[in-house]
């Protein structure tokens, strides 16, 4: 007989010292039900955490794969689940006498605050009230604060949003029924929630069932079974709602991971005054200091803290601020319990090897852990925190690197408020610094509205009363977030810190009318489209827009943090960079040469004036007689900008491109402009524009520049060549390291290299003998930014000693987009998914890529040790410098601020290579008899 088939696994307990799973269960579990399992069941933690039971994320894609719709064995597993809880803590789900009510909560592999949601409360109904007055003491108070809580949440999660219900602004149920509560208060002249009396609660929870019958056309659910299956659902069903879509999109979550279900018992921090809930990290988030920091309130629920609809208090000395500084602690309200928590903390962050965001209840003077997680953190905080687990040796460099995401190494480089600005403007008011950096621009009160002037490209400040989840996408779009209410955990907080935005939270003089458009603060109004700035630091919100200033390389965290990074990296950065303030900025945050120096901008910006006009000479002559002279009135000026930007380069290599654009585009286009040229000429204006007209091309781009220059005009190429060889044989007589590499662009066939490789050759050699030197070092090289040249690198590096891949034009060329026009189309074609990013910005590994890779080949086919690197902006973008390390190049340059971005991308690439190798096994000895 065959035996019948083992049903799939889908529900997880944990509890009572055991669990199903543990912490590596996180694509099963998610991560919030991994660590449940793993503080409850690790035999070195076995914390108090309230039992449970999860549902995998496997259940959320079955759900979804079938017309969501439960797998058949689901319903058994859950009852199995909750009979183990009820053994536990010897209570019954549903019972009149003595009920066990759950929590129902999200938890995705990695954290998504806010995004999807939550139930309290479960199982409370008309039948089981008198059981959980009895449970409590005759507490009456509690247990219908309690129901309205459920009713409040059951209404808006399940029966609304669950159910598909779009209400408009301000009239979902959840705003009628908080609407309710106000009026009550209102009439009993009660303060807060917690002066409601049983009573006054007890008639609330009948006007809210009114209410939600009245609103929803059916009523609340007085069945315990019903609720929790309702709450499951909903919980799921949140995985594909709008914000948690919006947060996906932003934070690049795959839709097809799902999300668990945990399902909790409830334990209660508003069973009155000697009960609590809060939420605590083991690190403050905001700047990566060794202390403990959180924030509590008595008397009340998790939702409180996070909805910022209280102040919490702070839960020691060192989290104690502005707002909270006049409240008392945890450590003196319960010294017993916080000194439990103080010990669990420390456990979990050296368990965990990582900084813990802690949520946790007090039910009368007892400790329970709900979850821990890996916490949110902020950029300047990150960095710290990898560079102190390191000195603690906590965690190794590998480990560090990969704890700093781009963005929030790249929030350290984040502008600031110019503080002469900021000592003379005038302070509005001040909160919680929730964000670093600073940030200016107009005031918008809605969500839509940011979205909106983001898409104008104008920037706005998004002010609140609070923040919620549905503001997600507002939040993303505004340069910075104000909020009058809300603590350092608040849900403003929690996502701002988490992007690295700029966030100023719990502001409470401020009184926001978003109907009215404006806001009041300190005898002062100010409407929509005002400006203001803020200092996320500090938390000081100013009026007017200040000034910034760029953030500074001179951070020792950070320089720290970066030797880290290049312990590890094999991969080169260098620096494009064309003036030596460029270079000395680069150098600065740790460029290690300059992969590409544009000799056409000296002709741009500041101090360009008569290099310009001495080029505009060049590019008019009408022979070679009258170019030359013009070229040597240039000369000058090309040799003191290479020779400046050699030198504060320190002896590292800087690749210096020969010009490069299109003639026309230097020749000037005012009246004004082309009689002084005409003038200097000594020709006639209708004779200077015959000649401009003569430099006119259909299409520039591909027309007579780069090489073809050098190759029609020998001694544009001769010039700019012992220019860089003069300046170069000057430093060295004075002691000074330089090393160039002379690169020519735009090549498309061999011979063309050949042709310029001849003139370099020959200017070398007259410079040698000028300053009596048998030999001055440097490159001659190539820009490989054709596809053409990529396929014939083998052959082009018979004569080049270096490539250097442009990938702006590579990427154009293979397009066959103008990168200059793609405005136009390239918005449709991201929005449509034609495109997954824009190539221009992320470089394309499956064609331009492919076209990379075959040019390296093809190049180290003919010379092995063929120097290759990477000069277009994809050098500082982390996943293309992590595809230059895989394909083996040399180097990358970017700008001087990506530099550290790709110093990390380098080091990283590493990590992730190492990770991706099959791990060796350990040999087995043989044992000796």
């Amino acid at each position: 007989m065959a035996s019948k088939a083992k049903s799939r696994k889908y529900v997880y307990s944990f509890g009572g010292g055991k669990a199903d799973g543990d912490g590596t269960d996180r694509n099963l579990l998610g991560g919030k039900g991994a660590n449940l399992a793993e503080m409850a069941g690790h035999p070195k933690l076995k914390l108090p955490v309230p039992p449970g039971f999860t549902l995998s994320t496997e259940v959320c894609t079955h759900y979804y794969a079938n017309k969501r719709k439960y797998p058949q064995e689901l319903k058994k597993q859950v009852d199995g689940a909750i009979r183990k809880v009820e053994k536990i803590l010897g209570r019954k789900f549903g019972d009149p006498k003595n009920p066990l009510l759950f929590s129902v909560r999200s938890g995705a592999r990695t954290s998504m605050p806010g995004m999807m949601e939550t139930v309290l409360n479960i199982g409370l109904t008309s039948e089981t009230i008198p059981g959980l007055i009895e449970q409590s003491g005759g507490n009456e108070a509690f247990a219908y604060d309690a129901y309205r809580r459920l009713i409040t949440m059951y209404s808006d999660v399940v029966m609304e949003k669950a159910g598909g219900i779009e209400p408009k602004e301000g009239q979902g149920i959840r705003h009628q029924l908080e609407h309710l509560l106000e009026k009550k208060k209102a009439k009993v002249g009660a303060k807060s929630d917690t002066d409601l009396s049983a009573e006054d609660l007890k008639d609330l929870c009948e006007q809210y069932k009114k209410k939600v019958k009245q609103v929803l056309k059916k009523p609340f659910p007085d069945n315990a079974e019903e609720q929790i299956w309702g709450g499951i659902s909903a919980v799921f069903i949140s995985w594909n709602g709008k914000r948690a879509i919006a947060y996906r999109d932003i934070e690049g979550i795959p839709e097809e991971w799902g999300t668990a279900v945990n399902v909790q018992a409830m334990v209660f921090g508003n069973m009155g005054q000697d009960s609590a809930t809060g939420v605590a990290f083991s690190r403050d988030p905001g700047n990566g200091a060794k202390i403990f920091y959180g924030e509590f309130l008595v008397n009340a629920q998790g939702e409180d803290v996070v909805a910022g609809i209280r102040t919490p208090a702070p839960i020691n000395k060192e989290s104690t601020g502005e707002q909270n500084k006049h409240m008392e602690s945890l450590e003196k309200w319960d010294p017993k319990v916080y000194k439990e928590l103080d010990a669990i903390q420390k456990r979990l962050e050296k368990h965990f090897r990582d900084m813990q965001d802690i949520e946790f209840t007090i039910e009368n003077r007892r400790l329970f852990m709900l979850q821990c997680r890996n916490g949110k953190r902020n950029g300047p905080a990150a960095v710290k925190m990898a560079v102190d687990m390191v000195k603690e040796r906590l965690i190794k460099g590998d480990e560090a690197v990969m704890r700093v995401t781009a963005d929030q190494l790249d929030e350290l480089l984040h502008p600031i408020l110019d503080p002469v600005a900021e000592k003379k403007a005038s302070m509005l008011t001040k909160g919680l610094p929730a964000g670093p950096g600073g940030a200016a621009g107009k005031i918008v009160f809605t969500s839509e509205q940011a979205i909106a002037a983001h898409e104008k490209g104008e920037k706005v400040i998004l002010v609140r009363e609070e923040t919620n989840p549905e503001d997600v996408e507002g939040m993303r779009a505004a340069e910075a977030i104000l909020t009058a209410r809300g603590g350092m955990t608040s849900h403003a907080a929690l996502v701002a810190r988490g992007w690295g935005k700029c966030c100023i939270v719990g502001a409470g003089e401020i009184d926001v009318d978003v109907a009215g458009g404006k806001l009041k603060v300190g005898g002062k109004t100010l409407k929509k489209g005002a400006e203001i700035s803020l200092n996320g630091t500090k938390g000081y919100v100013y009026e007017g827009s200040l000034d910034m200033i760029s953030a500074s390389e001179d951070n020792p965290t950070l320089v720290e943090f970066l030797k880290i990074c290049d312990k590890i990296k094999r991969l080169k950065v260098r620096t494009n960079g064309d003036t030596p303030e460029d270079a000395k900025k680069a150098r600065g945050f740790g460029a290690e040469g300059i992969g590409l120096f544009r000799t056409e901008h000296m002709f741009y910006g500041e101090h360009s004036a008569e290099p310009l006009f001495k080029l505009r000479k060049v590019i008019v002559a009408k022979d070679d007689k009258e170019r030359a002279k013009a070229l040597k009135e240039l000369y000058p000026h090309i040799k003191k900008d290479v020779k400046a930007t050699m030198q504060a380069m320190e002896g590292y290599p800087v690749t210096i491109r020969l010009l490069d654009p299109p003639l026309h585009e230097f020749i000037p286009t005012s009246t004004k402009g082309k009689k002084e040229l005409a003038k200097a000429t000594g020709v006639s204006l209708a004779e200077l524009e015959k000649r401009s007209e003569l430099l006119h091309e259909v299409n520039p781009m591909m027309g007579h520049r780069g090489v073809r220059l050098g190759v029609t005009f020998r001694d544009i190429t001769e010039t700019q060549v012992r220019a860089i060889l003069e300046a170069t044989a000057e430093l060295l007589k004075k002691n000074k390291k330089v090393f160039p590499e002379i690169m020519i662009p735009v090549v498309c066939h061999p011979n063309e290299l050949k042709d310029q490789y001849e003139v370099v050759k020959e200017v070398h050699k007259a410079v040698c003998k000028k300053h009596k030197v048998k030999k001055i070092p440097h490159l001659t090289g190539t820009m490989i930014e054709i596809p053409r040249a990529a396929l014939q690198a083998a052959e082009i590096a018979e004569v080049a000693e270096f490539f250097s891949f442009g990938t702006n034009d590579l990427t154009q060329m293979t397009y066959g987009f103008s990168r200059d026009d793609i405005g136009g189309f390239m918005g449709d074609y991201l929005e449509k998914g034609i495109l997954p990013n824009d190539p221009f910005q992320i470089l394309d590994q499956d064609a331009v890529g492919e076209l990379v890779k075959a040019g390296i080949e093809r190049g180290r086919s003919t010379k092995p040790k063929l120097k290759i690197g990477i000069c277009g902006e994809h050098g500082g973008e982390p996943s293309s410098v992590k595809f230059c390390h895989a394909i083996g190049m040399d180097y990358v340059s970017c700008s001087p601020y990506r530099v550290p971005i790709a110093r990390l991308a380098a080091a990283q690439a590493v990590v992730e290579e190492k990770a991706a190798q099959p791990k060796k096994k350990a040999k087995k000895k043989a044992k000796k008899k």
